[in-house]
């Protein structure tokens, strides 16, 4: 179930200023688009109901609740809004300017992967199903309106470390399903890097990678047969850090 979960203005406490904690999550999928006549990256906002910022789109959130970890607040906000679970899940960064918000709040910004193949097939484009769809919906990441608070720059460095992820990583199998083609794989890279790759360069620099493992499957059309690959379970998705925990 979809709610609207997200960050308004923190409460007050007479003759003590507070600052308050939020979590947001830059939920990432890809999906079938007309600008790029492939898949390109796009993200979910939720429309703010309320001041500041009334009527704008935003990043799905809600305050950090004092008995809650961080990574707890995250899965949270991200069932809330989406009802899935994400194949990836690590945090961002932590933005506290202060002027972002209208009373003095920190929010600790997570990035997340789903799988297309998970989304919800009843979901149109640009909906998310729920109580309230026309509050939630389905953006192109890389032609997004203007946000509420710093939102945008929050999507930008969210995009930006994706895009250096997928360079030394195999990060993009938070998209796949658990067999894909390597054109499968090879419209990830190219929705995530926005250019166009040459099939043969690309066949030859993911196998030399070692991180798939041909299974004996194939995928049948009005092609030639695609064998289906799997990603090297024994690899890492992404690497977070010596202080993170796998989700």
């Amino acid at each position: 179930m979809v709610t609207t979960t997200q960050p308004t203005t923190a409460p007050t406490v007479s003759g003590e200023d507070i600052t308050r904690v939020a979590v947001s999550t830059v939920i990432f999928t890809l999906r079938r688009t007309p600008r790029t006549d492939g898949s390109a990256v796009a993200i979910p906002l939720v429309r703010r109901t309320r001041d500041p910022h009334e009527g704008l789109w935003a990043l799905p959130g809600g305050w950090l609740d004092v008995a809650e970890s961080l990574d707890a607040a995250a899965s949270r906000t991200l069932e809330e809004t989406t009802g899935l679970t994400p194949s990836y899940l690590e945090q961002l960064y932590a933005f506290g300017a202060t002027g972002r918000s209208t009373t003095r709040v920190v929010s600790i910004v997570y990035w997340a992967l789903l799988r297309a193949d998970e989304v919800d097939a009843q979901v149109s484009a640009h909906e998310i199903a729920g109580d309230a769809p026309e509050n939630v919906e389905w953006f192109d990441a890389a032609s997004l309106p203007r946000l509420a608070f710093d939102h945008n720059e929050i999507v930008d460095y969210a995009l930006w470390r994706l895009r250096n992820k997928v360079g030394y990583s195999r990060i993009a199998a938070g998209f796949l399903p658990d067999a894909f083609t390597l054109a499968d794989l090879r419209e990830v890279y190219e929705a995530i890097l926005g250019k166009r790759l040459d099939p043969a360069n690309f066949r030859r620099q993911v196998e030399n990678a070692g991180a798939l493992v041909p299974t004996d499957l194939f995928r049948t059309g009005s092609h030639r047969p695609a064998r289906l690959y799997r990603h090297n379970q024994d690899i890492e998705l992404a690497e977070r850090g010596p202080l993170s925990t796998r989700h």
